[in-house]
């Protein structure tokens, strides 16, 4: 057991290495100009009117070191006095023109998050430990800790490790509560929805996912319980459950009570009634899409949320509920509107059904996929020798209740994004890789290890059990150590470039950019070293096309001339981001409009002569 924790803590020790000298040198991506400043706010002035569309803790997490700094956030601007969640600009102010470092503002945030990572990534070899072998568990965590994907999103202050671990911490605690229904783990799983809930909203999917699970659940003991114990037995699940649900909502208001505290609430009520005014058709005076008898469509029913919201935002007791269900409909308004993505030569904001499929292939490390179909191949043939029929359904549930939520979790969530036209990155699926990584770990595993043929009782079975441990089980044992060594080393050759990683199948990173940009590519975090690339080539003057949160003039100064496709071919240096030429080179999917002058037609004869770092590519124009 020693020798197991000694091994973990090496991993864990290394996948924070890889993060802390990946991450000290890159630039702010898109989303940490609004979540820095917002964190900031809310911990040293409990004033929640920016970035209100995602919940406060890992934003609160991530200020922790900046409280420490004390550095100037100027609440004398516009943005910040005047403008309805003015958080891009107030992001900007705040890092760039107040006279702060921003470099150390923005590397000293994300530390907590890393953190974080690292403490995710014991949790996760803990609880895999307490259901399955050592080994298995340090599979599933080398899984974790060398995923490109999470070493990239493990690095930034976003809410995307925020919701991995959250449905991590939901799930894991509700699976114990099935295993163990005690009133204990009831309190404890309400506890971590709770907190799930106050880390990203599309947390708020763990309410329908325990509902249904339990009721699977439910329906597989009744058989197991007899016909008149089961009223009771589901009874008092159910009664359990409620008091999870509770628990849960009743977190929710002392965080949000602590965070609009210093909030004016004629200001939160102010900019609720703004915010929500075109959400779902618009207000409803008479409240007659609340009404059940009201014949209006689902899509305006869901319009008294919003006048909830407006209600309750300047009542004393109601508003942190108010401020906690106005960033649940934002997210709700937005992931129906979609978002203009670059994706295997096309430009679209409807979304495309096999984006997530296709990126989960190309951006997680090929070992990981090896393993996954060795894993599936093995299941399919255990299912096909199984006799499988309602009882033996019921049975294999009740006796694995982790796997059976893993595989739902996996199967609810994917189907949730791919019917989603919001196609900005394969983060928004990071939440189901740990349950991929457990579910492929002890698949593999199981296959690798020989079962002992019981004790030997003689010496021809004694030897029959030595060849079968320690000689015909060997090519697997040293497979699957290949695997893990190349996920390793893998890890190691990606470096520094984890959030542009792509693997052997679309042609390795440095050819990433022709399958998707956005999250998955460019997020902006290689604008210091277009600095740098500025400098070693005495550059006076470089015009930019820039995408993410970096502030070209504070890295460039007078060298940085601001540019876009519509203005024409510049002479001289001139610098892009790759999401931007590549949604501007693309064609316009079906129903999609974009100007003639807006798609660098005028670039497209030329090539560039650099790259800053991955993302941002640098020409030399006539």
């Amino acid at each position: 057991m020693q020798k197991t924790n000694i091994i973990a803590y090496a991993i864990l020790f290394l996948m924070f290495i890889l993060m802390v000298a990946s991450a000290w040198n890159e630039s702010a991506i898109m989303d940490e100009l609004p979540h820095i400043p917002a964190g900031y706010s809310y911990v040293r002035y409990q004033d929640y009117r920016l970035n209100p569309e995602h919940p406060p803790l890992i934003k609160d997490l991530a200020a922790l070191p900046l409280s420490l700094m004390q550095p100037n956030f100027p609440r004398d601007t516009e943005f910040w006095r005047d403008d309805v969640n003015g958080q891009w600009d107030q992001g900007r102010v705040f890092l760039y023109e107040s006279g702060n470092n921003a470099d150390r503002i923005i590397f000293l945030a994300r530390l907590p998050v890393m953190l974080l990572a690292i403490f995710f990534g014991w949790l996760f070899f803990s609880f895999l430990r307490k259901h399955y072998e050592d080994k298995t568990a340090l599979l599933a965590l080398s899984l974790f800790a060398f995923s490109p994907t999470f070493l990239a999103h493990s690095r930034y202050v976003t809410t995307d490790l925020a919701a991995a671990f959250g449905f991590f911490i939901g799930l894991a605690s509700f699976i114990m509560f099935l295993e163990e229904p005690s009133w204990k783990r009831a309190g404890i799983a309400g506890l971590a929805l709770g907190i799930a809930q106050l880390l990203k909203f599309s947390l708020f999917l763990l309410f329908p996912i325990y509902g249904i699970v339990l009721l699977v659940w439910l329906l597989a003991h009744i058989r197991a319980g007899g016909i008149f114990r089961f009223p009771v037995f589901a009874g008092m699940h159910l009664i359990k459950l409620a008091a999870i649900f509770v628990i849960a909502v009743a977190l929710i208001w002392p965080v949000y009570q602590f965070h609009v505290w210093n909030y004016p609430p004629e200001r939160q009520k102010s900019d609720t009634v703004f915010i929500l005014g075109s959400f779902a058709g618009g207000p409803d005076p008479k409240w007659e899409t609340c009404n059940p008898k009201a014949s209006v469509p689902l899509s305006r029913r869901v319009r008294c949320v919003a006048e909830f919201t407006t209600w309750a935002s300047d009542k004393p007791w109601f508003r942190p509920y108010a401020q906690y269900l106005l960033g649940l409909t934002m997210v709700l308004q937005r992931s129906s509107g979609g978002n203009t993505a670059y994706f295997l030569g096309e430009v679209s904001a409807a979304g495309w059904t096999y984006y997530f499929p296709t990126l989960y292939l190309l951006k997680e490390p090929l070992p990981l996929h090896v393993l996954t179909l060795i894993a599936l191949l093995l299941s399919l043939w255990a299912l096909w020798r199984a006799r499988w029929g309602i009882g033996a359904l019921a049975s294999w549930i009740r006796e694995h209740p982790l796997e059976f939520t893993s595989l739902f979790f996996i199967a609810f969530y994917w189907l949730y994004s791919i019917r989603s036209p919001l196609n900005i990155g394969v983060r928004h699926v990071l939440p189901t890789f740990p349950f991929i990584y457990l579910l492929v770990a002890k698949t593999v595993y199981e296959w690798v290890t020989f079962k002992s043929f019981g004790d030997p009782v003689n010496w021809f079975s004694w030897l029959k059990n030595v060849f079968s441990i320690y000689i015909k089980s060997l090519p697997k044992y040293l497979f699957l150590y290949a695997m893990v060594l190349w996920l390793f080393f893998g890890a190691l050759l990606a470096f520094p470039y984890y959030l542009s990683f792509y693997n052997e199948l679309a042609g390795g990173t440095r050819n990433g950019y022709t399958v998707a940009v956005d999250s998955n590519y460019d997020w902006g975090q290689d604008l210091i070293r277009l600095k740098q690339y500025v400098e070693e080539n005495n550059i006076q003057k470089i015009s930019l096309d820039y995408f993410g949160g970096g502030n070209p003039e504070y890295y460039l100064g007078n060298k940085f001339v601001p540019w876009q496709s519509t203005k024409g071919k510049p002479s001289g240096y001139f610098a892009v981001s790759a999401t931007f030429q590549q949604e501007r080179f693309a064609t316009p999917a079906a129903g999609f409009v974009r100007a003639h002058d807006d798609s660098y037609e005028w670039l497209k004869p030329f090539r560039p002569v650099a790259r800053a770092g991955t993302s941002i590519f640098i020409y030399k124009l006539p």
